[in-house]
């Protein structure tokens, strides 16, 4: 019973990915200048996460975050030049906007899996922890489906669509949330990894993909109002949620 109780609560970040997505319910037009912005407040929001999961995964051991971090690293831009070679299709999206969105994805898909180990592992230190850390992740959740709904949605995919591929970038973390709980100490010598991994894959699309069509649309002060905006924000809700 503790094990599908762990599962569960898993399947509640998760799903708290998605309404990420509600405030496109009530956006009317997307500019090209909209679109600037977006790109802006998803990589505050992204270089907020990858800081923090680096900062975590440092306590646990720095020569593996940074080897996590390298690979993370590596891995996207291996995945970009690959899709690169190839003409993509995204649900509604094509082109390069679909390899943009296919790499968001992709990337908080990954980063979910260390979100998963982290909650079982939680679990595994006492009912009262793993209910605080469900909750700090479901809450935390939220503003990573907005940034994957801020990329997805001013390129013409619906909200429906966005809430979708947010909860799907999430699905990792009931999956593993329960093997992590039943064999806490293997899995938690992979925390370092997994967060560095998720990381440096996190900091190489942004610098990669999102700032460069951000600074295309928007004025270099414009830019670092919402890039920095976004990003203290979310430093912000992470220092309140986890208290470091």
């Amino acid at each position: 019973m503790k094990l599908l109780g762990v599962t569960l609560a898993a399947l509640v970040t998760a799903l708290a990915t998605g309404l990420g997505a509600l405030p496109f319910a009530f956006a009317r037009s997307m500019s090209r200048r909209w679109l600037g912005i977006s790109n802006a407040i998803a990589g505050g929001f992204m270089l907020s996460a990858s800081g923090a999961l680096v900062i975590e995964g440092a306590i646990r051991g720095v020569w593996r975050v940074v080897a996590g971090a390298v690979v993370g690293a590596g891995f996207i831009y291996a995945t970009r030049r690959l899709l690169g070679e190839q003409e993509l299709h995204f649900g509604e999206l094509r082109g390069a906007d679909a390899k943009k969105a296919a790499l968001i994805v992709a990337v908080m898909t990954l980063h979910s899996f260390s979100e998963g180990i982290g909650v079982g592992v939680s679990y595994g230190g006492g009912a009262e922890l793993g209910i605080f850390i469900t909750i700090a992740i479901a809450i935390h959740n939220i503003p990573e489906g907005l940034a994957i709904s801020l990329v997805l949605v001013p390129r013409g995919a619906s909200v429906r669509s966005a809430a979708g591929w947010s909860i799907f970038s999430s699905l990792p973390q009931p999956l593993v949330a329960a093997p992590a709980y039943l064999f806490v100490e293997q899995f938690r010598p992979f925390l370092p990894v997994g967060f560095g991994f998720a990381g440096g894959a996190m900091i190489w699309v942004v610098l990669a993909e999102l700032l460069p069509e951000a600074r295309a649309e928007l004025n270099a002060s414009r830019l670092v109002l919402w890039l920095g905006g976004s990003l203290a924000a979310m430093s912000l809700l992470q220092l309140a949620l986890l208290g470091h």
